[in-house]
């Protein structure tokens, strides 16, 4: 069994750990400086890895500035708006439908930006995804008022831009940095990601990071099984099959997030939400077979 065949699998479950990162590490650090912290740490750890294994670096400078403006996309714009969004207050149940929103968005664009013609079992089951998604989340958004969230306006806008990042991130990548050793690549993609993050960080926030065990614990779960681990096979699998299927599995992430949480948190979890589960399975199923 190859790498590529249970990667989806693989990718769904440690994605869907960063919720429960940010649960952790939010309370004691400022967003965007937790996330420039995560960049550097990434990038210096993959970057020792490039050199002793002599992976080779780009060959010209548009195919680094390529690596970096995805990094940018995809992580200081991206991840640094939902930790933003959610660190202002913004619920995790609204975040997370926001984010649902992403297969929809890439489907209606991948026949313009990446060439993909989807069929329409494929199209169905990126819909019924979606039903199933909401269906988890409903309960998150119980108690949640549009007068209540008033004052989160900003956080909103700046979740939806994250989500549209995120898109055009993935037809980025697939596009301008379909080649090359994704290990040197991914160095490049921190290095434009700290970049424009820790400016961010100067700008919006006081930097606060607190030295205790959960800072710790959630930086190195981060680096290690988030940003190498997690953003390494995202790349592999926008490089070797369409974006509009890789997309679909966002879809996965918000049920698998909830059984987590279930477990480690004794979140609720009814059988509506667990059926729904299986409403979402089955439309990432019809939207990523071949």
């Amino acid at each position: 069994m190859s790498l590529l065949t249970v990667a989806p699998a693989i990718f769904v479950v440690i994605w869907s750990t960063g919720w429960i990162v940010a649960k952790y590490a939010v309370p004691f650090a400022d967003p965007l400086t937790f996330l420039a912290v995560r960049y550097a740490v990434a990038a210096a750890v993959v970057g020792m890895l490039v050199v002793a294994l002599r992976a080779e670096w780009p060959k010209t400078r548009a195919a680094a500035f390529h690596a970096m403006a995805s990094g940018v996309l995809l992580h200081t714009i991206y991840l640094g708006g939902v930790w933003w969004a959610i660190a202002k207050g913004l619920p995790a149940g609204v975040s997370a439908l926001i984010a649902a929103v992403q297969p929809l968005l890439t489907a209606a664009l991948a026949a313009r930006l990446a060439g993909e013609r989807l069929r329409p079992v494929h199209l169905l089951g990126i819909l019924i995804g979606f039903v199933g998604v909401i269906g988890v989340i409903a309960p998150k958004l119980t108690g949640v008022s549009v007068a209540g969230m008033s004052g989160l306006g900003l956080a909103v806008v700046i979740n939806v831009i994250a989500m549209i990042s995120v898109t055009f991130g993935t037809f980025y990548q697939k596009r301008y940095v379909a080649s090359g050793d994704l290990r040197s690549i991914t160095v490049l993609q921190y290095v434009g990601a700290f970049a424009t993050t820790l400016p961010l960080a100067m700008l919006l926030e006081p930097m606060r990071f607190e030295f205790r065990l959960e800072t710790w614990a959630a930086l190195a779960w981060s680096v290690v099984v988030l940003s190498i681990g997690a953003i390494g096979l995202m790349l592999m699998m926008i490089r070797r099959g369409a974006v509009s299927k890789v997309a679909a599995l966002i879809y996965l992430i918000p049920p698998t997030a909830a059984l987590q949480a279930y477990a480690m948190f004794g979140e609720t979890l009814d059988l509506v939400q667990i059926g729904c589960m299986g409403i979402a399975a089955l439309g990432v199923y019809l939207a990523t077979r071949p």
